[in-house]
């Protein structure tokens, strides 16, 4: 198994990235602030003005880390790696099975069980733990209807019809999120999800935690030898990770919303951390971006029990867990893609 390891943020704006020795080096007016063994390291986000040495990048690419460049609040800009790893065989078969409609139907259908599922556990804990202070009723409706679209979604043959479920499963999960939301509620309520730009800081808080999320999906992918750009329930399209957004779609529930939940209703996070831009767009500020990527690694470490594999593993080894799943079900070990599913 995969020894776990974690990913480097850097923050500080004009931090600039070297290699020394086996390490990589940050170093702020020409100090170095920090040195991490690369040995330590499953990859590197650098966000905002952020720079690196083109040595660090080659030792980076040579020892299979990724260096991804996001903007200072959370958009993907660019990433350098080195060669693709892997059995090409594998990504032959890979392309070959993206263009069977009835195949991607099946792979669509296994993500979409997994979300629905875990997109219901989150709400039923949800009811557990706060009944007296949500409206529970309307959350247990919610519940109700995502098991009727999930018995939709286990029968339907037709992909882009299966797609029409995950947006009603969708739309009913997040009808009811902001009761979810149990503290702070003067500066923290969710209406509906916006996306680009974010428009409330529950939204930007998200988008935020979902690109940590599909950072990390991606690097497990690629560490497996499967092209992240192709999907199965995101056809192609230039530069979008299609697989890696397929695969996203399990963790968002109970890994991402959860923990955004959790920052606001423990009030780690706070109304002063958001300001709206003259856009309308909401941003994070540098503090509370800190706090959200110390609290995600701390999730990434918790130990939980992977149902399929029915082994303990931590958090943060989902996402290779999954990769190699999915890899070993298009190779055709396995009769079918096992989602994770949160219990």
């Amino acid at each position: 198994m995969k020894k776990h390891l974690n990913t480097l943020f850097v923050t500080t704006q004009g931090a600039y990235l070297a290699k020394e020795g086996e390490t990589v080096a940050v170093k702020v007016d020409n100090e170095i602030r920090l040195r991490v063994p690369i040995h330590t390291i499953g990859g590197i986000v650098c966000l905002g003005q952020i720079s690196c040495s083109p040595f660090l990048m080659g030792f980076c690419a040579k020892n299979d880390v990724a260096i991804s460049f996001l903007t200072e609040h959370g958009r993907f800009l660019a990433r350098v790696q080195g060669p693709v790893s892997g059995n090409v065989l594998l990504r032959r078969e890979q392309y070959r099975k993206a263009d069977d409609e009835k195949f991607s139907t099946g792979i669509a259908q296994a993500i979409l069980t997994g979300k629905v599922l875990n997109s219901r556990a989150v709400l039923q804990r949800a009811i557990r733990d706060h009944t007296e202070k949500i409206n529970a009723d309307k959350v247990r409706f919610a519940v109700k209807r995502l098991n009727n679209i999930l018995g939709s979604i286990r029968t339907e043959h037709v992909l882009n019809v299966v797609r029409g479920y995950e947006g009603d499963a969708a739309r009913m999960y997040f009808s009811v999120f902001d009761h979810l939301i149990v503290s702070q509620k003067e500066a923290f309520f969710f209406k509906e999800r916006s996306r680009r730009p974010p428009l409330d800081s529950v939204n930007c808080l998200l988008s935020f935690i979902y690109t940590l999320v599909l950072h990390d999906v991606r690097s497990a992918l690629e560490s497996v030898g499967l092209d992240p750009a192709v999907g199965y329930l995101h056809r192609d399209r230039p530069g979008r990770p299609g697989l890696a957004l397929d695969m996203m779609e399990e963790f968002r529930p109970f890994l991402a919303d959860r923990l955004a939940l959790s920052l606001i209703n423990l009030r780690q996070v706070q109304d002063k951390d958001f300001k709206k831009s003259e856009s309308g767009a909401v941003l994070i500020d540098d503090e509370a971006r800190k706090q959200v990527l110390i609290a995600y690694q701390n999730r990434k470490q918790q130990e939980i029990f992977h149902p399929f594999i029915e082994e303990k593993t931590t958090t943060g080894m989902l996402f290779f867990i999954q990769a190699l799943l999915m890899a070993r079900f298009l190779r055709g070990d396995l009769d079918g893609y096992p989602p994770f599913i949160w219990k």
